[in-house]
């Protein structure tokens, strides 16, 4: 298990989840927050730290990675849960400056944070970074496409650094439908939601199928565990992916197939590849 976890976003419903988890374990964890004072509870333990950071502000980035260097804790590992999906409608008649903030905000300011933190990880080994994408980053994600570009950006972005950052295990989990805060600005925005606010009513009224925050706490362990090897460049589903029913024989494939859960066209008409194993 890691000694010490980075997590962006730790007043997020899956942030704070993690968090505890991560804590109760016996763990540190440095999360952040553009509220840390909203965190009173995980601010009273003594292994866990809050430091401020809005990740689509470069300025506080700057900020939060001086302040974390001076904690003087290496990280092992490093979790990013943020994510917005404003603003919500077709691509044309949104507000092009809060699109591409959203889009900053769901990747970029993400990497940007990794980026200034890397220096900081514990050295000597191999150090791990999971992100998380939702919806839609498999098929159109009609009206979401701020949200949908951002998070595809990651998926690649965790490629690259597989083939770039030899002791930087990167990967990237889908959680599935969650009952978290994110849905509310579906609910906000009816209109623009379209199809995507029936679907998400309907989850909300019967959640029976979504992933568990303690599966997305598993499926990183199960991540760590494997190591490069495994996860390095890859994107999981936690909710729908054999992991923890078959985990043995899912990284005996992964190890095999360089393509199994990456962004990219595999195969030809001809041989089409590993089919439903390709996302």
């Amino acid at each position: 298990m890691p000694d010490t976890v980075f997590i962006m976003s730790a007043s997020a419903d899956i942030g704070r989840a993690l968090a505890t988890m991560y804590a109760d374990e016996g763990r540190t964890v440095i999360g952040t927050s553009r509220d840390p004072l909203a965190l009173a509870d995980l601010r009273a333990r003594e292994s866990v730290h809050i430091l401020p950071c809005d990740v689509g502000d470069p300025v506080s980035v700057a900020r939060m990675v001086e302040a974390y260097a001076a904690l003087g804790l290496p990280w092992d590992v490093f979790v990013s849960a943020v994510g917005v999906m404003d603003p919500i409608g077709p691509w044309t008649s949104l507000d092009f400056d809060a699109w591409e903030q959203s889009v900053t905000v769901n990747s970029l300011g993400q990497l940007r944070v990794l980026h200034g933190l890397y220096p900081h990880r514990r050295t000597g080994g191999i150090t791990h970074a999971a992100f998380f994408a939702g919806g839609g980053t498999n098929n159109p994600f009609t009206n979401y496409s701020a949200y949908c570009l951002g998070k595809i950006a990651l998926i690649k972005m965790c490629e690259l650094l597989d083939d770039e950052v030899p002791d930087l295990n990167a990967f990237i989990i889908g959680p599935g439908f969650l009952p978290t805060k994110i849905h509310e600005q579906t609910f906000a925005n009816p209109v623009g939601a379209g199809d995507n606010l029936d679907k998400t009513r309907n989850f909300h009224a019967a959640p029976g199928t979504a992933a568990s925050y303690r599966d997305l706490y598993d499926c990183i362990g199960w991540c760590v565990a494997g190591g490069r090897p495994v996860a390095g460049g890859r994107n999981f589903s936690a909710a729908h992916d054999v992991w923890k029913a078959d985990g043995v024989g899912l990284a005996d494939r992964l190890r095999y197939d360089v393509n199994m859960y990456k962004l990219r066209r595999a195969g030809n008409a001809s041989a089409p590849g590993r089919g439903e194993e390709s996302k």
